[in-house]
């Protein structure tokens, strides 16, 4: 199989975790190891082992029921130690006692903590009708934050309390001067003892491990949220402040010496929409939002609701343009493709058959096509009876596997992965 890179074509929420758990478990060859590439505590990727148990998981891979995968946390995850030993002990009680023994961490990975989380929540509430539809966990305050201030803290601070310390104060003096009167946030001494009892858990590691990790067996790299919400490409200010794209995968990669273009490129989309929060939703369609609940997401204090629409071509090919080539698509939920025969395709916007890809770093020009989109309407198809062929012809990308309920045993795999050259690529050479 080689090492496959998971990324959501939507906007997040497409059944990521179920694809990474049946590659762990189930797929054409073991893997060793599942690298997370961006995004932070704030994920959600839910996996249904056969047994029954249940775990969202957020900062360890998807692939942690399996015995021995490991999770390794590269330098472009936003790591947060309280949350992530919250998610720790769900998965003891659910039997997986090992799961921090198989986990490692980038030295350069940012840490996320309290006092960012705190901001997250000010500055969201402070929007009042014009929320972004954050989730609350401090995120883009933890990148906004290392961009303004080179002594941000990162995961191998936590290996010298002094300047964990220093690093914390900074944080809390930062967030009580943004934010005065703000919701109250624990004491620096507290986080520091948290912290460096993270560091004493966890293995905290430089970049070489990676390329060891690379080089020692199939290795799936595990995206989080979606294209459509990109840092640069997506529908602005309706973003996450990650880069949702292959792009982190490819970087990590190329820095150990993969040859470029050798790693599966796998991108994930159910066969109906998905949005959750506020933010342009083309194919939104009430009743479906009210027909289709999903038992794992619904409305958030701080997303906001979860929102259901009809597969949208027109942005997935927007997707398809924005990451580049795609070796093959992973389709969920087809088994309410199964029983619902209204369900539709979007093949085109009245007035518009693509959306243009800007430069990235035009969040004017990604603001003015927000604005665009939140007026657009959808023309419709039928998604016919066998919506596989008809994704896969829609988006001119083959599909290398259907998944039909929640575990690795509802799924089924349409190609095999070592047919998946790069004769099958989509690309605009």
């Amino acid at each position: 199989m080689g090492h496959v890179i998971v990324v959501d074509l939507g906007f997040g929420d497409a059944g990521k975790g179920t694809v990474v758990d049946w590659l762990c478990s189930r797929g054409p060859e073991p893997v060793h190891a599942v690298v997370r590439f961006n995004g932070g505590a704030q994920a959600a990727h839910n996996v249904v082992a056969p047994d029954g148990r249940h775990h969202t998981f957020a900062q360890f891979g998807s692939g942690t029921f399996v015995p021995g995968v490991r999770t390794h946390l590269s330098r472009f995850m936003l790591v947060d130690p309280l949350a992530l030993a919250a998610e720790a002990a769900h998965l003891r009680d659910l039997g997986v006692h090992d799961a921090l023994d198989r986990l490692t961490v980038d030295r350069g990975a940012l840490l996320t903590t309290p006092y960012h989380r705190a901001a997250n929540r000010a500055r969201e509430s402070a929007r009042g009708g014009a929320r972004h539809g954050s989730c609350g966990m401090g995120i883009g305050e933890t990148v906004a934050y290392s961009l303004a201030h080179v002594d941000a803290p990162r995961a191998g601070d936590c290996l010298s309390p002094a300047r964990l310390r220093r690093g914390l104060t900074a944080v809390r003096d930062w967030y009580r001067e943004e934010f005065p009167g703000g919701e109250a946030v624990p004491p620096v001494d507290d986080c520091v003892d948290a912290f460096t009892a993270f560091a004493e858990r966890v293995r905290i590691v430089g970049e070489e491990h990676l390329h060891h990790l690379l080089r020692t067996g199939d290795v799936v790299f595990e995206g989080a949220q979606g294209v459509l919400l990109d840092e640069w490409h997506g529908f602005h200010p309706y973003t996450t402040w990650s880069t949702t794209t292959f792009a982190n995968a490819d970087t990590l990669l190329a820095e150990a010496g993969v040859a470029p273009g050798s790693a599966t490129r796998l991108g994930v989309l159910r066969t109906y929409a998905t949005r959750h929060g506020p933010g342009p939703f083309v194919t939104e369609d009430p009743a479906l939002t009210a027909d289709l609940p999903d038992r794992h997401n619904g409305t958030g204090p701080w997303q906001g609701a979860f929102r259901v629409g009809h597969l949208d071509a027109v942005a997935l090919r927007y997707a398809l343009d924005v990451t580049g080539p795609v070796d093959a698509l992973a389709v969920t939920h087809l088994d309410v493709a199964q029983e619902r025969t209204d369900l539709k395709l979007c093949v085109a916007y009245e007035g518009m058959e693509r959306i243009p890809v800007h430069p990235a770093g035009d969040l004017e020009a990604q603001a003015a096509l927000t604005e665009r989109l939140l007026t657009a309407r959808p023309v419709y198809a039928p998604l016919t009876s066998n919506p596989l062929a008809t994704i896969s012809e829609a988006l001119d990308t083959p599909v290398a596997l259907g998944s039909y309920g929640p575990t690795a045993f509802d799924k089924s795999r349409a190609y095999s992965f070592g047919e998946l050259g790069r004769q099958t690529r989509r690309s605009a050479m």
